[in-house]
């Protein structure tokens, strides 16, 4: 008679896949909670500890790490020596194994997880029994997610078999569940022993969705997240209609609620190929939207829109006036969403929170290997910035300086961004020179930018940056300094009357 190994920390459909392999005629054989889920749904099914001769111990520690189930999984049937070695020692084969893992994420997902208990939740049995069922993958199906039960179970019970290519793919899986695993425990246990760069780099993600393609039709793609997915980023967000999301939505996307995520106050952005065309910030989310809007209302024609507010019928009926590809928003009036259901290429999303990402790691490809870095989460506030000037900047320059300085966080370096009255009115952005920024966001900024605040994401090299744009009426700069010509900077400043502060802090975005 074959034999099925059932051992599984998350039950879900293992009973009825039990019930088919019994109506194959398959033997079961099953541990600790497993054996009582099966037992009590009334399947003959064997104990391990009554297959092995060998008690479970050490809290079930020790159940299944024996040669008689190891030896079960691990001989090959067509090498006579394996087989006699199995019958002098009375090792009975097994041909179906069940299992899945103790539930490490999920434990160390819980926000008062200690130590002891992520420990506690290592699989180790599990993990041995997966791979050396795995590894004699030609005489053993393994079954590790509860997504194959179903085909399996039915094939079977129906007396047929799974094909050596069908085998083959389920083992494939096995190893790519345990990795998986592994890399989980590898990744807490590093960051508890505060590691930062360790010798061998251990990442796993989880696919979220297959992708039509990636930045260009030519180029295949796909949408992995983190396992549990980040509060506040794309990988938690849900979708309530529209198109399914491309290469290009996510990437935007996630560029739009990394600038929400600044902003406390009610905030639209609206982001283009990555880069903010307008932010706004105001009393209302429906004020804050305006002036967004009203920043660059050519550009944000096909681009994103994200709302850190909910959206009603009334903002909900602006926003239906334009194309755009994506809306994002804590939540929506009925009304809202009725609205949107007109647009049904248009992709509308509900992000629960808008927090920051610190703590979390910037990981980014290139040729034969990757980058890692810390996100770029710092914070700046008023009493940080170091005014250079001669000119002392007003309370209400400050705090416009500041919010200039959170939106060119997020530019593509080199960045100029112009802002007045809590919205951009200029965005300079990847220029090979700063000048050229400037003159871009000033340009875009027209006669707004007389009187207005222009932020830098680094130094002046030299004062240019500082002469066009007092030409333009600039009344204050915000930048990071540090270049050995900030003198040069400081002294056109005082030249034209500008207040200008120093963030000893830069943002480059590349």
């Amino acid at each position: 008679m074959a034999r099925a190994l059932l051992s599984v920390s998350d039950k879900t459909g293992i009973v009825e896949l039990a019930q088919k392999l019994h109506q194959a005629g398959i033997e079961l054989v099953s541990t600790g909670g497993t054996y009582k889920t099966l037992a009590e749904a009334g399947l003959p099914v064997l104990e391990v500890a009554a297959a092995t001769g060998f008690p479970e111990m050490m809290d079930g520690r020790v159940k299944t790490l024996h040669p008689k189930i190891h030896g079960g999984l691990l001989a090959l049937r067509d090498d006579a020596a394996h087989m006699q070695a199995a019958a002098a020692h009375g090792i009975e084969m097994i041909d179906v194994v069940v299992v899945n893992l103790y539930p490490f994420a999920a434990t160390i997902a819980k926000p008062d997880v200690t130590l002891e208990e992520a420990v506690e939740n290592i699989d180790i049995g599990g993990p041995g029994m997966l791979r050396a069922a795995a590894k004699n993958h030609r005489f053993v199906t393994v079954l590790v997610d509860p997504e194959d039960y179903d085909w399996v179970g039915e094939r079977l019970a129906a007396g047929g078999a799974i094909t050596a290519e069908e085998k083959f793919a389920l083992a494939a899986k096995v190893f790519r569940h345990t990795a998986a695993y592994d890399a989980r425990i590898a990744g807490y246990l590093t960051e508890q022993a505060g590691i930062a760069f360790p010798e061998t780099l251990t990442l796993t993600y989880d696919l979220a969705q297959p992708l039509r393609y990636g930045e260009n039709p030519h180029q295949q793609a796909a949408f992995y997240k983190t396992q549990p997915a980040l509060h506040g980023s794309l990988a938690s967000a849900v979708q309530l209609q529209g198109k399914e999301l491309s290469y290009n939505n996510i990437q935007d996307a996630d560029a739009a609620l990394a600038i929400l995520a600044e902003f406390g106050e009610p905030t639209a952005v609206a982001v283009k190929h990555m880069n903010p065309c307008g932010v706004g910030t105001g009393d209302s989310i429906h004020e804050a939207y305006e002036r967004a809007y009203a920043a660059d209302p050519v550009s944000i024609f096909g681009g994103i829109v994200a709302l850190n507010r909910a959206v009603d019928e009334t903002l909900a009926s602006k926003l239906a006036e334009l194309f755009l590809e994506i809306i994002i928003a804590p939540e929506y009036t009925e009304a809202a969403l009725a609205m949107f259901a007109k647009k049904k290429n248009l992709r509308v999303l509900t992000v629960s929170s808008f927090g920051d990402s610190d703590g979390e790691w910037s990981v980014k490809g290139v040729r034969g290997g990757l980058l890692l870095q810390e996100r770029d989460v710092h914070e700046v506030c008023a009493n940080d910035l170091e005014v250079v000037t001669a000119i002392q900047p007003t309370m209400a320059d400050v705090e416009e300086m500041l919010f200039a300085w959170k939106v060119v966080k997020h530019v593509k370096s080199n960045a100029i961004v112009i802002t007045r009255e809590g919205r951009t009115i200029g965005v300079g952005a990847g220029q090979m020179n700063r000048v050229g920024a400037a003159e871009i966001a000033l340009r875009q900024a027209g006669e707004l930018a007389n009187g207005a605040i222009l932020a830098s994401d680094a130094f002046f090299p030299m004062p240019d940056t500082v002469e066009v744009a007092a030409k333009a009426g600039v009344r204050a700069i915000i930048q990071p300094g540090g270049s050995i010509r900030d003198k040069d900077s400081i002294a056109e400043a005082n030249r034209h009357g500008i207040a200008m502060v120093f963030t000893k802090l830069r943002h480059f975005k590349h």
